[in-house]
């Protein structure tokens, strides 16, 4: 059977920059095994198999695999579906919205921009936890290539959050320090796991960016999900929502932060985020991003 695929870059409004992803419509008929095996061949960040929703509410159903396995959530497989079944389905390029169904839960996305420009903002899909966990601090530093002395700044500490997906986050305190990260995999696989087994993906930040109004730059690292580094993880940023509330914005208040990601990788990308709180929780918070379709073709299987 042939199924016809696409390829966007997601996270930016420049093709061959941002976060690669592939999305496999039609994909009904193929086993979790085949998606898996079909996201290695593609060998991208993850890959989406977009299936029939289960509610009337909703678009579609999706999937999503990194080449290693599978996600109840991703970012930027999220804005790039929401922004693709927008454009084929020839909504309006502003004032649309749908619904996607993953892992999670619904996720409901907003279109914006114009055609040709087109760009999503999805609520995120549950309230951050912060999430209990010891670390040796030392260890963390080396596993990373960082001094322990770089690691913190401000308000901020190294804290683990879950937002769909939970990641350590771990702030440093110059752009020079996220810059010169090296990971050592073997390092970073013995720290305490905190997610089914698995090592949460580490999320490295710093005040400021290389470009003008950008409050942060950052980088993050998942071995265990074939993802040495990812170029922009709209996932993380769901988390780090946690921390911007906690330590950014005070009680009743809003702000939006711009995070830039992916400058070390050659393929510069943009996160935008919005968080409102009423008292001291958040109340609403959402992530938006540009996406550019750049291939198309058909998956004979």
């Amino acid at each position: 059977m042939a199924r016809k695929y696409y390829m966007l870059d997601v996270f930016t409004d420049r093709p061959l920059s941002g976060n690669q992803l592939a999305v496999v419509l039609e994909s009904d008929g193929l086993e979790d095994d085949a998606m898996q095996k079909i996201a290695a061949e593609f060998n991208v960040p993850e890959t989406v198999f977009v299936l029939p929703a289960s509610s009337a509410e909703s678009r579609a159903r999706i999937k999503i695999f990194t080449p290693v396995r599978e996600l109840p959530f991703a970012g930027h497989p999220t804005v790039g579906s929401a922004v693709l079944l927008a454009t084929l389905d020839e909504m309006p390029a502003a004032g649309s919205s749908l619904v996607l169904e993953e892992g999670v839960g619904p996720v409901s996305c907003d279109i914006m921009g114009v055609d040709g420009n087109r760009s999503a903002r999805f609520e995120l899909p549950k309230a951050p936890v912060r999430l209990e966990w010891g670390f040796d601090a030392a260890l963390l530093a080396a596993s990373i290539g960082v001094a322990q002395e770089d690691i913190g700044f401000d308000a901020h500490e190294v804290t683990a959050w879950d937002g769909g997906i939970p990641y350590v986050l771990v702030p440093v305190n110059s752009l020079e320090a996220v810059v010169s990260i090296k990971v050592d995999t073997a390092k970073l696989a013995t720290i305490e796991r905190i997610f089914d087994g698995h090592l949460a993906d580490v999320y490295v930040y710093a005040k400021g960016g290389v470009e003008s109004g950008t409050n942060f730059h950052a980088r993050m690292f998942a071995p265990e999900n074939g993802i040495p580094e990812d170029p922009a993880t709209g996932s993380a940023v769901a988390s780090m929502c946690g921390q911007l509330a906690a330590v950014e914005i005070p009680d009743n208040g809003s702000r939006k932060f711009t995070i830039e990601q992916g400058y070390e990788m050659g393929r510069p990308s943009k996160i935008f985020v919005d968080i409102e709180k009423a008292g001291d929780t958040i109340s609403t918070a959402g992530i938006s991003g540009n996406a550019v379709i750049v291939g198309e073709g058909k998956l004979l299987i």
